[in-house]
């Protein structure tokens, strides 16, 4: 594959930097491997750069959703309203604390969950509101924090693809009582391992989370418990690369940018022989990955392959059409996600791609929309 999906050279020109914080942590006379200075210096870089009253590094994008729930106080008989299409995190981190996930149905072209569903399925059990950004476009969360606001029900925003994003001059991650960010490896801010971050306003909610992540421990006095917690605790390498790395993600932000707006434009002609691209805009935009609704997905899948291009299907069915998922289905009908589980495929956007590699890919998608 000349122009594969999922780059193998990600950190290729950080090699030697990552074997050189490898040396330094490992030989380092503290031996401390989790939690340390570099984890603590990473999350008040985060902090920072978006504003939050705090910011907890922990082991990844789906231990931070479960763990703000769990701060939040989510439990059995409560219910989490999350999007009917995405990742299965959404649905089963509420499952796994005994709350059931309620499904929302999407909006056919953005697939982000579709606000007047979530104001629909509101109930008196329902205690957080969980939108999550997909894809390239944030979900719509003024209208998601006026109807969380309204019902008195808590908002923890799914930003796992979207950090650097904007929705409104805010950043994406703060709409809600808390946030989560994820680094595994093809995200925006991917790194060689897994990792994630809750990002917030509420001190308290802070507080309880970064206590829940470490055992229930606060960090003061070792061996006192004052929670039943979790082992998600941050890698120092891994916390030492990202900041290596966060001064140049602006950059690679951008180039991804400017990838997916060249798409938006050459495949806005294509939405009647159809290929959908992603409405064209730039607030509220999060180039994690570029995907395209086609009536004939598989066909063009194929055909990128013949030119040398990967492509990728995620989500192949509807969250509620999971076997994991089906108890909580409760015989509804989620028609705009179970056709973008259909349609959607997914092209190349990461930043080191050329000028000249993202026109063949457009050409090519371009002549499959035309000639077919």
């Amino acid at each position: 594959m000349t122009l594969p999906f999922f780059p193998p050279d990600l950190f290729d020109d950080e090699q030697d930097t990552l074997l050189d914080i490898v040396e330094s942590i490992g030989l380092a006379p503290e031996q401390k491997f989790i939690l340390g200075a570099h984890t603590t210096r990473f999350e008040e870089v985060v902090r920072d750069s978006v504003g939050a009253a705090d910011a907890i590094a922990c082991g990844s994008g789906t231990a931070a959703l479960t763990l703000v729930l769990r701060a939040m106080g989510v439990g059995p008989g409560d219910e989490v309203v999350v999007p009917a299409f995405g990742c299965a995190p959404l649905a089963a981190a509420p499952a796994m604390l005994g709350a059931v996930p309620v499904f929302a149905d999407v909006d056919p072209w953005t697939t982000v969950a579709d606000p007047a569903e979530v104001d629909r399925l509101i109930s008196p059990r329902t205690k957080v509101v969980m939108p999550a950004h997909m894809f390239s476009v944030m979900a719509d969360m003024p209208a998601i924090r006026a109807i969380a606001d309204a019902a008195g029900v808590r908002l923890l925003e799914d930003a796992a693809v979207a950090q650097g994003g904007v929705l409104g001059g805010t950043p994406a991650g703060l709409w809600g009582d808390a946030g989560v960010y994820s680094f595994v490896q093809v995200k925006t801010f991917g790194m060689p391992g897994e990792g994630g971050m809750v990002v917030t306003a509420d001190p308290e909610l802070g507080a309880m989370v970064r206590m829940l992540r470490n055992h229930g421990q606060d960090g003061r006095t070792r061996f006192v418990h004052h929670h039943i917690g979790y082992n998600s605790r941050f890698d120092e390498i891994m916390a030492a690369f990202q900041l290596h790395r966060f001064a140049t993600l602006p950059h690679r932000l951008e180039r991804r940018a400017r990838i997916g707006e060249y798409y938006t434009e050459r495949f806005g002609e294509l939405a009647g022989c159809g290929v959908l691209a992603p409405p064209p805009a730039v607030d509220g935009r999060c180039y994690y990955v570029y995907s395209l609704l086609v009536e004939r997905r598989d066909a063009l899948r194929d055909h990128l392959a013949g030119q040398g291009i990967g492509s990728h299907v995620y989500y192949p069915a509807a969250l509620p059409r999971q076997p994991a998922f089906a108890p909580y289905a409760r015989g509804g009908a989620w028609p705009a996600a179970e056709a973008a589980a259909r349609r959607t495929l997914a092209i190349p956007i990461y930043p080191h791609l050329t000028d000249a590699q993202v026109e063949h890919i457009a050409d090519a998608v371009c002549r499959f929309a035309k000639e077919s």
